[in-house]
């Protein structure tokens, strides 16, 4: 009996050990039920959510080296507290949040990701607001969330910057979507930003949130209704997801083949106002003549600590600035057009700067 009983120990513990080593990743589908998100088009960035999120989670289920948890997997309103309070019981290694963007005109359009961060400039904010809003749907929301209000640009409870290398690690991941989004399925590349979040900060794991496009312009909502768009998404999701898996633990796990079907390219829609393109601006102007608030810039670190700004303190990079942000340092790398910072990206990487990254004009 004893025999028996040790039997069985060692093989829960096996069992056991097994669970623990899997990657863990919570797949979380925007909005849900009584709050539908953004409504353009004849689509509804709730259930287009869900189905891309159900797509990724089969995927990933496919592989035994996964475990999979959604925050919903219904068109049922789950709070943002709970979102959080799901991923975080769960211990999740990563924390991956789908929704689609709208705006008020029917130009804008293009994929981006959001971590966590305290930028509130620009279009961003807006961004930020609209996914924060679903907080005031909710009962008692003014007691559940300290005071957070989401269309306070200023607030400051219950944001804070995450720790260095989990902001890192969200970077890491958020870039590789993006790589994907521009070069395996066309879409326009609005890039990586920091927004202040707050499912993203008070989850405790590495963690992005999506906009897969813009559901007000007519020809990517239509795409992103689609057999074909919601496919494609979620194989690149899912690849992302295994890709970043196997750096952070070192594994060698095949992502499925991609068999991604062809790609609806967005076209330029005519532009009748007569506003500054600021992005042609940059990319013609001599980088002297930039200014700083239209100059790409390369992020090579964050820290809680103020360095002098020698070669020295980073590995032999000249020229390095510095923007303190609510008690920590952000250390850039060279200024000027795209292209330029495509070169300072690389010089930064060779240097060691491994999780260096481009910062779009503010």
């Amino acid at each position: 009996m004893k025999k028996v009983l040790v039997i069985i120990f060692i093989c829960l513990s096996v069992f056991s050990i097994a669970q623990e080593k899997k990657f863990k990743v919570i797949l979380d589908a925007g909005h849900g039920g009584k709050d539908p998100g953004a409504a353009k088009n004849g689509c509804i960035e709730k259930l287009i959510a869900l189905d891309v999120v159900l797509r990724i989670g089969k995927i990933l289920e496919s592989y035994p080296d996964f475990n999979v948890k959604y925050t919903r997997s219904t068109d049922v309103f789950i709070p943002l507290r709970d979102r959080a309070k799901i991923a975080n019981d769960f211990e999740a290694d990563l924390f991956v949040s789908v929704h689609c963007n709208s705006s008020v005109s029917p130009k804008p359009y293009g994929a981006m990701t959001l971590v966590m961060g305290l930028s509130r400039a620009g279009m961003n904010f807006e961004i930020a607001k609209a996914e924060n809003a679903v907080i005031s749907l909710e009962d008692n929301f003014k007691e559940k969330y300290e005071g957070f209000d989401p269309n306070n640009p200023n607030t400051q409870i219950g944001l804070r910057i995450m720790q260095e290398e989990t902001l890192m690690q969200s970077i890491n991941f958020a870039s590789t979507v993006q790589s994907y989004f521009k070069n395996s399925l066309q879409r326009k590349d609005l890039g990586m930003h920091q927004q202040p979040l707050w499912v993203l900060d008070a989850t405790v794991m590495p963690g992005v949130l999506i906009e897969l496009g813009f559901l007000s312009n007519v020809q990517e909502s239509k795409y992103m209704k689609s057999e074909e768009g919601k496919s494609n998404y979620s194989q690149i999701i899912a690849r992302s997801i295994i890709e970043y898996k196997n750096n952070v633990r070192g594994t060698n796990t095949p992502p499925n083949v991609l068999q991604i079907k062809e790609p609806v390219i967005v076209e330029e829609l005519p532009v009748v106002e007569t506003a500054v393109d600021t992005t042609k601006v940059v990319d013609a102007a001599p980088e002297s003549l930039i200014p700083d608030e239209l100059a790409y810039k390369v992020q090579i670190s964050y820290s809680t600590k103020k360095l002098d700004l020698t070669p020295e303190n980073f590995n032999g990079l000249a020229n390095v600035t510095m923007i303190e942000v609510n008690g920590g340092y952000k250390y850039f790398y060279g200024q000027g057009t795209l292209e330029s910072c495509k070169k300072f990206l690389a010089e930064a990487k060779q240097k060691g700067f491994a999780s260096a990254f481009i910062v779009t004009p503010n």
